[in-house]
């Protein structure tokens, strides 16, 4: 494989063991994907049946966009993770890594009519920039990822009502930024919520106006952005895994 793949191999593989460090995982569901460079837009899924703890940059299925396994045969994928990461990888050329959770906070968001609220610090970097998907079942039909493409559009974020969190972006490092910023802001507002007391909400021009900082501040990086270093979050938690179990890059 190219060193380019090889590279994306280890940042997803990393990602999986991140996302399994905070205890997002749930069982064997739910993915991460990144697209491979090429004009085929293969993609890279985690092999049906594995834990994330156990997803190293070897065992990454390569699939095509209509779901055929490119490599060896024997290795499996989930179709209902086929269907929305595929959607998006389809719809958006854009997008390198998309990353989807079933966590507690997550679900339960996705549960409300309201959906996010501009309640905190991380959900005001999100302002009009969520995207909505109808929950239509266990996501098997081929025909919705149409749909899904058109619901998630130009944004980068889309809460799958009654079933999760999904986050995109130009790198692994940059959607798991999204991610993590969007739990987060799940988090906060659930416990919010709870104490029964009326909500805050910023004026619109606050709000407006943090959702534009906000994307300066997460996404640049360089001579345009608040660090030198791209993806400081990210590169931080690849610290930590090397540091716990290195072996997600074999």
């Amino acid at each position: 494989m190219s060193p380019e793949e090889r590279e994306l191999r280890i940042q997803l593989a990393a990602a999986y063991r991140i996302v399994d460090h905070f205890g997002w995982s749930e069982l064997i569901w739910t993915h991460n994907t990144v697209r491979v460079p090429g004009p085929e837009h293969h993609f890279l899924i985690n092999p049906y049946g594995l834990r994330f703890d156990e997803v190293t940059a070897s065992n990454l299925v390569k699939v095509d966009l209509h779901g055929k396994i490119i490599g060896d045969p024997d290795q499996e994928i989930n179709p209902a993770g086929f269907v929305i990461h595929s959607a998006i990888h389809m719809a958006r050329p854009d997008v390198r890594c998309v990353m989807h959770t079933h966590t507690t906070a997550g679900m339960a968001v996705a549960a409300l009519a309201d959906g996010l609220l501009p309640i905190s610090m991380y959900a005001l970097g999100y302002f009009d920039r969520v995207a909505y998907h109808d929950f239509e079942g266990p996501s098997l039909e081929l025909d919705e990822r149409e749909r899904l493409a058109a619901n998630l559009g130009s944004k980068n974020v889309l809460i799958l009502k009654t079933h999760g969190l999904l986050a995109c972006g130009e790198s692994v490092a940059q959607a798991f930024v999204r991610l993590f910023r969007l739990e987060r802001a799940c988090q906060v507002q659930l416990a919010a919520q709870a104490t029964g007391a009326k909500l805050a909400i910023p004026s619109r021009e606050v709000c407006e106006l943090s959702g534009k900082l906000s994307d300066v501040f997460l996404l640049a990086e360089g001579d345009a952005g608040y660090s030198k270093n791209p993806n400081p979050e990210f590169a931080a938690m690849v610290r930590l895994m090397d540091r716990k179990d290195p072996s997600y890059r074999l």
